[in-house]
């Protein structure tokens, strides 16, 4: 049985998939159509949202939401017993579990580590500042 076809290639089994995401495309589709449709509206959300600096993170979290739908399928859990009554809050909290991998993670260590060196006295300077030197103590 096909079950997709990537990059021209027919795809039926995710061992003959040649990339990690071929295999996680193929995971997907074996999905029932509401699992499916879930995992792609969570997915869609994800991307457009994460703003991953690192595809390795992007891909791990797709897997395991893959993962994490193919388990409750197969338990016959429903969809709302997986996302919970906010489905953007469940999106969110996986973003939070792999907030290594986005941008703003970047950002809060780069905002925490000039908040303590500004407490440890070590003097920084705003790119305001270097606009202006006379304006500088």
């Amino acid at each position: 049985m096909r079950l997709a076809t990537l990059k021209g290639a027919s795809v039926s089994d995710p061992s003959q998939a040649t990339r990690p995401h071929d295999e996680y495309v193929i995971r997907k589709l074996r999905l029932s159509p509401d699992h499916r449709a879930a995992v792609d509206a969570v997915e869609r959300y994800l991307v457009h949202r994460g703003a991953f600096t690192d595809a390795g993170h992007l891909e791990r979290l797709l897997n395991d939401l893959v993962d994490l739908f193919e388990q409750s399928a197969w338990n016959n859990v429903p969809i709302r017993e997986i996302v919970g009554e906010d489905p953007v809050e469940f999106a969110e909290q996986l973003l939070a579990n792999y907030a290594d991998g986005q941008s703003i993670a970047e950002q809060r260590n780069r905002l925490t580590a000039t908040i303590d060196e500004i407490i440890a006295g070590v003097v920084v300077r705003s790119r305001h500042d270097l606009r202006n030197p006379d304006a500088l103590p």
